[in-house]
C-alpha cells in the first residue's frame, strides 16, 4: 500500500498505481512541505502585522521600520533563509502526481490568500488615510502593499492556469489590486506560446538591463493582450469594444475596486493605489526578466519553426524557502511542459539551466545590472557550451555582446 503525508489517505487509484509500476515495488512518500506551503499566507498578512506593530511600537525608531515591513521580509529575510536552509530538488513519484494534485488542501490555501491580501488591502487604506504619517512612512507602507499585490500577481498565475472556471475568475479578482489584468490574457495565450524567442515580450535578452526591458514587456503586454481578444472576438464577428473583451472587463474590476476605496477612504488614498499598483507589477516584470533570461528556442531545420519548448528554456531554482512562498514558481521548466499541473506536483529537471540563488535573491541582482551580468552571463555561456550565438540577444547590442563573447564562442 502507497504511504504518504501523515493523516494522507490514498484513493484506490493511487495505490493501484503504485502496484502496477514496472518494479513493482511499493511507494514510500510524503510532501516535505505540506504545511510548510501556509507560510505563503504572511505575505498578504503584512499589513496586519504592520498594524500590530504599529500598536506596540509607536513613537519608537522601530515603527519607521515596520512601515517598509514587506521588503524587509521578502528582499532580507527570505534570502537569508535560503542560504540557511538551501535547496531541494525532490520530486513527487509519478504514480502520486495525479493524486497530490487532486489534494483540496493545497487549494485552499491559494483561496485563502485572496480574502487576506484585500482585507490587508483595506487595512493598509485605512491607516493611510487615519494615522499621521511623514513621506517615508507612507512611502514604506505604499511599497509593502505593493510587494503582497505583486505575489499576489503569483497567486492569480497559478490559479489563472487551471481549467476550474471559478479559479480562472478568481485570478482575474487577484489581479484587480494592481489594474494588471491584461495579464491574464496575454500570459495563458501569448507568452506560453512565443517564450524564449524575440517575439515574446515577456522574455529578456543577454545585453538588455532590466530597465531597458521593464518598457518592452509592459507595453508588448498589454499590446498582445489587446490584440489576442480583438482576434478572438473577430471570429465571431464583434469589435474590442465590449465588456466580452476580457482586458476591458478586467480593466473594469480593478475600476470598481479602487473606486469603492476611494469612495470609503478618500481620494487621499490614491496615491497608495498608483504606487502599490506599481511596484506590485513591476515585481511581476522582474521575475519575467530572471525567468527566461538569454534563453533561446532554436528553428528547426525541417520547417523553420522554432522547437518545442524544453527544461532547457527556463531557468530554474530548487531553494526551499522562496519556494515556499511563491508556490513552486522556480520549478518553471515542469510549469511551461505542463501548464495546468498544480504547484505541489511541479518537478526539476536535471537538464534545466540552475540559477545560483532563489528569486528572492535574483531580483536584486536585475535591479543592479553590472552584477547581474557578472554573475550570470557566464552561467548562460556555460549553458550553450560557449556559443552565445545560440542566446537571446537583444539586438541593440549584439554586436557588443558578440565582441565581449564571441571569441570564447569561437575558441569553444
Amino acid at each position: 500500500m502507497t504511504s504518504v503525508a501523515a493523516g494522507q489517505g490514498v484513493p484506490d487509484g493511487a495505490g493501484q498505481a503504485g502496484q502496477d509500476d514496472a518494479s513493482q515495488e511499493k511507494v514510500s512518500w510524503h510532501d516535505p512541505k505540506r504545511y510548510a506551503w501556509m507560510l505563503g499566507l504572511v505575505v498578504p498578512a503584512i499589513p496586519f502585522l504592520i498594524w500590530w506593530s504599529y500598536q506596540g511600537w509607536e513613537g519608537t525608531w522601530a515603527m519607521h521600520l515596520a512601515w517598509w515591513m514587506a521588503p524587509i521580509v521578502v528582499f532580507g529575510l527570505i534570502p537569508l533563509l535560503d542560504m540557511i536552509i538551501g535547496t531541494d530538488g525532490e520530486n513527487p513519484p509519478d504514480e502520486l502526481i495525479e493524486w497530490l494534485e487532486n489534494d483540496r488542501y493545497y487549494r485552499w490555501i491559494l483561496y485563502l490568500f485572496l480574502p487576506i491580501q484585500y482585507a490587508g488591502l483595506v487595512l493598509a487604506c485605512w491607516m493611510w488615510s487615519t494615522y499621521e504619517l511623514n513621506v517615508w512612512d507612507r512611502l514604506g507602507l505604499a511599497i509593502s502593499v505593493g510587494v503582497v499585490a505583486g505575489i499576489g500577481i503569483n497567486t492569480a498565475h497559478e490559479l489563472g492556469h487551471k481549467k476550474v472556471e471559478y479559479e480562472r475568475w478568481l485570478a482575474r479578482v487577484a489581479l484587480a489590486q494592481t489594474f494588471y489584468g491584461h495579464f491574464f490574457i496575454e500570459h495563458n495565450r501569448g507568452h506560453h506560446v512565443r517564450v524564449a524567442t524575440p517575439e515574446d515580450p515577456a522574455s529578456s535578452r543577454v545585453g538588455e538591463s532590466f530597465y531597458r526591458f521593464w518598457p518592452r514587456t509592459v507595453s508588448g503586454s498589454l499590446r498582445n493582450a489587446w490584440e489576442l481578444e480583438k482576434k478572438r472576438l473577430a471570429r465571431s464577428n464583434k469589435g474590442p469594444w465590449t465588456l466580452r473583451n476580457d482586458v476591458l472587463s478586467a480593466w473594469l474590476m480593478s475600476v470598481v475596486l479602487w473606486g469603492a476605496l476611494i469612495a470609503a477612504f478618500g481620494w487621499g488614498v490614491l496615491p497608495m493605489l498608483l504606487i502599490q499598483a506599481f511596484f506590485g507589477f513591476s515585481l511581476l516584470e522582474v521575475v519575467n526578466y530572471l525567468e527566461h533570461y538569454g534563453l533561446l528556442r532554436q528553428r528547426t531545420a525541417q520547417n523553420g519553426r522554432y522547437e518545442r519548448p524544453t527544461a532547457r528554456h527556463s531557468w530554474n531554482s530548487n531553494n526551499v524557502v522562496t519556494n515556499v512562498f511563491l508556490y513552486h514558481l522556480q520549478r518553471h521548466s515542469d510549469h511551461h511542459a505542463n501548464p495546468t499541473r498544480r504547484y505541489q506536483a511541479l518537478r526539476d529537471y536535471e537538464e534545466a539551466p540552475q540559477l545560483p540563488a532563489g528569486y528572492a535573491s535574483m531580483i536584486l541582482l536585475a535591479w543592479i545590472p553590472p552584477l547581474w551580468r557578472k554573475v550570470m552571463d557566464k552561467r548562460l555561456l556555460d549553458h550553450y557550451d560557449g556559443d552565445i550565438t545560440k542566446a537571446n540577444i537583444h539586438p541593440p547590442k549584439r554586436e557588443k555582446v558578440l565582441a565581449r563573447y564571441g571569441a570564447k564562442a569561437t575558441a569553444g
